[in-house]
């Protein structure tokens, strides 16, 4: 597993780092022992940055993140990377940056993690309604309490990472990036180049379509926010599934799964320092969790290949 220097931070990582998304229950049931199986697989691999979220079960997927790496490893082996800044208000899924709800949820994670600190703490999404000033103090205050190092974003556009950045620190960005998803390079992913902020890649698998396992036939479980996307249903999915099926034969033309193939070419963009890969057990990983060196005339095959695919967004917290 390659390391690298995540952004400006001192923190060396694996460049694929392993994702708790899907041990929130936003993605169906979870299974606490194939869950602590495929954390201890993902260890076996070489990856040493985990990243999780408060808001993936509100505590649930930090727990069983923490519970897993205490079972193999010391803290100072790996770096963990989780996100805040959301909260429930009854049903309602709210973003909320305000200086109370970050040190109420710093703390919740710290609990949650069994940990006294957390190496890069991001907001999850931007919360428009909160001052820019009242989130980078908090922040900050928050780093001088050593309770988190380094201070990241995630999905924020360019203005809105200018701002915080321009009020104090900003390492990274944690933004969506996949081969049907690439509206990043235009505008972000130079931004972050030209800041030195680091980048780490999300949902590299295009949330299982590039996994290679779905047909047209593809159902999902009720809570799993995918049975409610316009991207897995209709033309937009069986276009990209032909695409897919087309991308396969490319891979195993290079010696490669699929899955590889995408993450491979998530990193092969020189902005991006980490890809994330999430798995709910430990097979999934196989085959997965690799960054192959692609030539120009690879990406050049798959751009030509894509160019007959469809632009797929994710969820947003409104939408879950």
């Amino acid at each position: 597993m390659r390391q690298v220097y995540l952004g400006p931070t001192d923190l060396q990582v694996s460049d694929i780092a392993f994702g708790t998304w899907a041990f929130g229950g936003e993605w169906g049931a979870v299974d606490v022992e194939e869950s602590t199986a495929a954390i201890h697989r993902a260890l076996d691999l070489g990856i040493t940055l985990f990243d999780t979220a408060q808001g993936y079960g509100f505590g649930a997927a930090e727990r069983l993140l923490g519970d897993a790496l205490r079972q193999r490893v010391s803290r100072e082996e790996v770096v963990i990377a989780t996100k805040g800044g959301l909260r429930m208000d009854g049903d309602t899924l709210l973003r909320d940056a305000s200086a109370s709800w970050l040190r109420e949820g710093v703390e919740s994670s710290l609990r949650a993690l069994g940990t006294d600190h957390i190496d890069l703490y991001q907001i999850h999404w931007p919360d428009l309604r909160t001052p820019a000033e009242e989130t980078a103090a908090a922040l900050e205050q928050l780093v001088g309490e050593g309770k988190i190092r380094y201070v990241g974003v995630s999905n924020y556009g360019v203005e809105q990472m200018e701002e915080l950045r321009s009020l104090g620190w900003l390492e990274t960005l944690q933004p969506p990036y996949h081969m049907f998803h690439r509206d990043i390079e235009k505008e972000i992913l130079p931004y972050t180049v030209k800041h030195h902020i680091g980048v780490l890649a999300y949902g590299p698998l295009a949330h299982g379509l590039l996994g290679g396992h779905m047909s047209p036939r593809t159902t999902f479980a009720a809570n799993d926010w995918r049975a409610k996307s316009p991207d897995f249903a209709g033309e937009t999915f069986l276009l990209n599934l032909r695409v897919v099926e087309r991308l396969k034969v490319l891979a195993a033309d290079l010696g490669m799964t699929l899955p590889a193939l995408a993450v491979s070419w998530t990193l092969a963009n020189p902005a991006v320092d980490v890809t994330i890969v999430g798995a709910r057990r430990p097979s999934q990983l196989d085959g997965t969790a690799a960054d192959v060196p692609l030539s120009a005339q690879d990406l050049a095959d798959i751009d030509l290949i894509l160019a007959d695919s469809v632009p797929m967004w994710g969820p947003h917290p409104e939408g879950m």
